[in-house]
Parts: structure tokens; C-alpha cells; sequence
């Protein structure tokens, strides 16, 4: 039995769980390979006619709300308000479609030249239509307090109580409406365009192919990327070198580049009175200053923890660890790096989401029935994976799958990304639905736990595979917690010295080094070609101060699964209605209600890294109770 609800296919929870398994099951026999995705919801092609149709309609919308609105927002009533907002939000709906579409073609080929002269064409047009808007912000911050009070609690305007606590917050650093307008201007041949260059030129590049003993070549970066967890050491090193290679030869460019954006933003801080670009980051991810100090200092004094994990890494595997050793499987079993093509992939993840909650699964279902997903690996792909979220339509998910337990996970994470905004996508409208940072990676980290979870329930009885997992988990567990704290701590140094004058890529390549040196003691021998390591990390490049993101939502979302053993089944109703939040209220204070999590507690951040240290005390026993190691 099956019926809508919510423009989703609900499969009704009356039917038997294994009955609904196996429906699940035969919608998804044809999955034997990766999938392309299908964005024939957003637009057909380049020459599909709405394209046009849409951009002219937003430009003629855009003037119109301008001559209705502008200088008048002190005079309307909050009905009148409420009716403007939505209609910026169905502005900036029919946006998001425009600019989504070129940038998922662009990302799925970086070398698609037609995808990228769109995407610049939209971004400029939409820059146009945004430019048009800016006045409704800036009128509504010059209110006077008592006017302004008078909509932040006026019933009508409910729904955006907090987008207008927002506006609010920020008034001290809003420039005037000319002035803003330029600033989105200059961005499009700016840091934004030193920003797509660096994600051209890095998609076209080439790297040294690597053969593997079963006859395999791989050559593109996500193949190169998962030969790091391959048992051969050999293998390993040659794929790392072939990345680094690549980043070596363009160090200086990827440095300009850097040190661009870094000036940039520098720049606009001087003309917006931040402190600092951290200063900005936290006003804008709506972090305390105090909670990103308490994360970051939690973490550096807890490195032992990730020297210890590799100590008994090198104990264990009898050779010493170097930085293309990191991800290394503990033996040569090769159940530890086994296949898992496709198909069983996305069978194993929706079996997981089962059995956490069944309308979950449901909506994960949907990605693969309906090619929301492209996981097929190929040349000028972009790299890593994300989750992009279109409102009004659904998320499109973007990773290289490589038939192994990181795609797997990687999917499952970004699986995470996308059942958010399904939640959020029923629930919030379009300034509603984008959630703060950290709630932003609560979702994805939690799937990871699930999928563990049940793996480790699926390997029962058998200690190698028990291990494997156990291992993989904290070695994903410390590099979201240390590896991706340390990123932010190499932006602390680059955006204050950019506060000094230019920095060149001989700078980053110091400073990366002494930080990671830090991190790994002499637990692990970091190669010379890991200086160049930071020129992969995206983040730094157009999201200043991400990266310590993950580590607060990876402390967010242990403290959620603790719950979740402790409740069972009587927690998934509050973690849902989380996820369904988006940004409509204050992250801390939605963590505190929905969940009973407290970021502030600093005893959240000393029990997740107690949970990282029982693990380790786990993994010294098994050690210890095999007098040769493990074989």
C-alpha cells in the first residue's frame, strides 16, 4: 500500500518491516553500477527555453518588487512585511534553480566549457536581481528600535522571528545600498573568480596513473584517493605522490590564490568594521566566539589522543606510520578492503536507516529511485563530495564511488545532508532553510554512526572485520575532530597575517607543516610533499572557518547518539523535529530543546573526546591480548 504525502511516496509503516524491505529491494535491482544524476527537474539542457524564460522573469520581478517597496518599508505593517518576505523568497527560490543547475553540470565535468560560461551568465544576472533586493534589509535595519521591536514580535511574522533577530545582529556592519551593490559586483571578477579558477584549473589536471596488483589503473583523483586505504605500502605512497605531484607544480598559483581571497576578505572587514574574518565567520555561522575558543583549545589538548591512535598503529602494523599510512588497513586481510560495489552499498545504507526509523529510509530511498545521486567516477569530475540543496525541489548528492567502506560512508554522510533538508524542505520556507553551521553537519555524522552501528552488528563474531570498522571509526572520529580543527587553526595564522601584508605558498607550506607536526608529535612521519596538502581543502578557499564546523557538529552528533542508545526509538521524535528546524531558530538553544544537548557545557566536549579515548582504551586491549600484534 502506498500513497503521497508531501509530494513523497510513503510506503505505510502497517505493511510487515521485511515486506517493506523487499519492495525497497526490487525498486532497486537496476543499481548495479554508480549512478548519473538526472537534473531534468531543474532545467532539460542549456538550450531548454525556460532557462531564459526564468532569468528574464526574475530581472522584470526583481524592478517591479524595487518600485513597489523601495523607500517604504517604515510604513508598512507587519502583514504587509510578511507579504514582501515572501515574496523575496519566491525571488530567491526560482534563483536558486537558475544558478543550481549550471553549477551541478560544472561540478559533474569541470571541463564542460558550455556549463561554465552559464554558470558565469547566471551569477552575474543573479548578481543583477540580488543588487535590486539589497534595499529591503538595509530599510529594514534603519528602522528605529520600537519599529523594529514591534515586527520581532508581531504574530504574522513568526516564521521569520529569527531571520529578523538576524538582520538585526548584523545592522552594525551593513554598508549603504550603493556601496553593497559594488561590493556584489566586484565579487563576480574577485575573490569569487580566484575561487571557480582554482576549481577550473584543478579539474582539468592529470594525474600519474598507478596500477594496481589485480590489473587496475588509477588515474583520476578519487581513484588515487581511495588507493590510501590500500594494503600495500608501495601503492599507497605512489598514489599520494601522484596528488601531490600535481599540487607541487602548482603551488605558487594555488598561494596567489589563497593569499587573494585571504586579502579580500581583509579588506571587506576593514570596510565593515569586523575584527576579523574569524569575527565575521562566527557573526554569520552564529557562534559564540567563546564556544569556537572552547572547541579549539579542547582539541589541541587532546592531541595525545591522535598520537596515541597511531602509535598503536604502528604497533600494530609493525611499521612506522607516514602520511600516506594515515587511512592504511590495520593487515593485509583483504576482507579490510573488500569491494563493495554499488548496489550492496546503497542496500547496506538503506538497511541501516531501517532500522533507525522506517519513514527515514523512505526518504533516503527516494535519492536512488529517482537519480538524485552521481556517484560514477570519472575524469574532470570535481572532487571530494557534497550535498547540494535546492529549495522548492530536493537535494542532489555528488561524490566518486569507489566500490569501497569510504565511498560508503561517504555516501551515508552525504545521505545525512540530503534527509535534512528533506525535513527542512517540508517544514521552513526559503529563509528558513539553510540551518547554522553546526546544525549543519549534525545530520551527516549521525548517519555515519548508524551505518557503523550496524555493520558492527552485521560482523558479530568475526574480530578482524569487528576491528577494521572500530579502527576506521576513530580514524574518521580524529580527523573531524583534530584534522579538521587543525585546517581552522592554519586560517587563524594565513587571515592574520593577512592583516600584516601578503603571504606567498612558501608561508602556507611552513605554517601547514609546524601545525600538523603539532597534531602528529612523533607518532607519525609526516613526507615532504604533505606541505602542499592544503591546497586540496576547498573550504579554505570559499568558506573561511568551515572546517572547525565539523569538529563542533562531530561533538554535537556523539552527544546525540549517546542519547539515542540511552532512549531508543523515544529520541528519534525530537531528532527529526531538529532536523526539521533549519535556521528558523537559535542552533544552541534548538540543540538544547530538541535533543538536550548544551555546545556551551564544555563537559559536551570533554565526553566526546572521553567516548575517542574509551575507544582507544578498546583497541590497546585487543592489542594487548595478542602477544604478537595483529596478524
Amino acid at each position: 500500500m502506498e500513497r503521497e504525502k508531501n509530494g513523497h511516496t510513503d510506503i505505510s509503516p502497517l505493511l510487515p518491516p521485511q515486506r517493506i524491505f523487499t519492495i525497497i529491494m526490487n525498486r532497486l535491482n537496476t543499481l548495479n553500477a554508480p549512478q548519473k544524476w538526472n537534473l531534468s527537474d531543474l532545467y532539460e539542457d542549456f538550450d531548454d527555453p525556460r532557462l531564459a524564460q526564468d532569468l528574464e522573469y526574475l530581472r522584470v520581478t526583481a524592478d517591479q518588487f524595487r518600485d513597489q517597496y523601495r523607500g517604504t518599508i517604515a510604513s508598512l505593517s507587519p502583514e504587509a512585511i510578511a507579504d514582501a518576505l515572501q515574496e523575496i523568497e519566491a525571488i530567491a527560490t526560482k534563483s536558486g534553480c537558475l544558478c543550481d543547475f549550471p553549477f551541478l553540470v560544472f561540478s559533474a565535468d569541470t571541463r564542460n566549457a558550455e556549463a561554465r560560461q552559464f554558470l558565469d551568465k547566471a551569477k552575474t544576472a543573479l548578481t543583477e536581481v540580488s543588487n535590486q533586493l539589497l534595499f529591503f534589509d538595509l530599510e529594514l535595519q534603519a528602522l528605529d528600535e520600537d519599529a523594529f521591536a514591534d515586527l520581532q514580535t508581531a504574530t504574522v511574522l513568526e516564521p521569520y522571528w529569527h531571520y529578523l533577530d538576524r538582520i538585526a545582529t548584523m545592522r552594525p556592519y551593513k554598508l549603504p545600498e550603493a556601496v553593497e551593490q559594488t561590493r556584489n559586483q566586484d565579487s563576480l571578477t574577485g575573490r569569487q573568480a580566484f575561487i571557480q579558477l582554482r576549481a577550473v584549473h584543478l579539474g582539468e589536471q592529470d594525474y600519474a596513473p598507478v596500477a594496481t596488483p589485480d590489473g587496475r589503473m588509477a588515474e583520476t583523483e578519487a581513484e588515487l584517493g581511495a588507493l590510501l586505504h590500500h594494503p600495500s605500502a608501495d601503492i599507497r605512497h605512489a598514489a599520494y605522490s601522484s596528488v601531490r605531484e600535481v599540487l607541487q607544480q602548482h603551488n605558487s598559483l594555488y598561494g596567489y590564490i589563497l593569499n587573494s581571497v585571504c586579502q579580500d576578505h581583509r579588506l571587506e572587514n576593514q570596510m565593515r568594521s569586523y575584527d576579523s574574518t574569524l569575527h565575521k565567520q562566527l557573526m554569520a555561522d552564529e557562534v559564540a566566539e567563546p564556544v569556537f575558543r572552547a572547541i579549539m583549545d579542547g582539541t589541541r589538548d587532546r592531541y595525545d589522543l591522535f598520537q596515541r591512535y597511531y602509535r598503536l598503529k604502528a604497533l600494530g602494523t609493525k611499521q612506522t606510520i607516514r602520511s600516506c599510512d594515515l587511512y592504511a588497513p590495520w593487515t593485509s586481510n583483504t576482507r579490510e578492503v573488500q569491494s563493495v560495489p554499488y548496489k550492496v552499498g546503497v542496500e547496506t545504507l538503506l538497511t541501516a536507516l531501517e532500522e533507525f526509523d522506517v519513514n527515514y529510509a523512505r526518504r533516503a530511498e527516494e535519492f536512488f529511485l529517482l537519480n538524485w545521486v552521481d556517484a560514477k567516477v570519472r575524469p574532470g569530475k570535481r572532487g571530494g563530495a557534497f550535498c547540494c540543496y535546492t529549495h522548492s525541489k530536493h537535494s542532489y548528492l555528488l561524490m566518486s564511488y569507489t566500490e569501497d567502506y569510504n565511498s560508503l560512508f561517504t555516501l551515508a554522510h552525504e545521505m545525512g545532508h540530503g534527509l535534512h533538508y528533506a525535513w527542512i524542505g517540508d517544514r521552513q520556507s526559503y529563509l528558513n532553510c539553510q540551518p547554522p553551521l553546526v546544525l549543519a553537519e549534525v545530520a551527516s555524522t549521525f548517519n555515519e554512526l548508524l551505518l557503523l552501528d550496524y555493520l558492527l552488528k552485521q560482523a558479530e563474531g568475526d574480530a578482524d572485520m569487528r576491528r577494521s570498522l572500530l579502527t576506521r571509526q576513530l580514524e574518521d572520529q580524529l580527523n573531524l575532530l583534530f584534522r579538521q580543527s587543525t585546517i581552522s587553526r592554519l586560517e587563524m595564522v594565513l587571515h592574520e597575517k593577512a592583516t600584516e601584508g601578503s603571504f606567498d605558498h612558501p608561508f602556507i607550506n611552513a605554517q601547514w607543516m609546524n601545525l600538523y607536526g603539532e597534531l602528529c608529535g612523533d607518532a607519525v612521519e609526516l613526507l615532504s610533499s604533505h606541505q602542499y596538502d592544503w591546497a586540496k581543502i576547498g573550504h579554505i578557499f570559499f568558506k573561511p572557518f568551515y572546517c572547525y564546523q565539523y569538529t563542533a557538529s562531530t561533538i554535537v552528533s556523539l552527544a546525540c547518539y549517546q542519547q539515542y542508545l540511552e532512549q531508543g526509538k523515544d529520541f528519534i521524535p525530537g531528532y527529526l523535529e531538529l532536523l526539521g528546524v533549519g535556521s528558523r531558530y537559535d542552533q544552541i538553544e534548538a540543540l538544547r530543546h530538541y535533543v538536550g544537548v548544551d555546545l556551551e557545557n564544555p563537559s559536551t566536549i570533554n565526553n566526546a573526546l572521553s567516548y575517542i579515548e574509551s575507544l582507544l582504551d578498546q583497541l590497546q586491549a585487543t592489542l594487548d591480548a595478542s602477544s604478537n600484534g595483529f596478524k
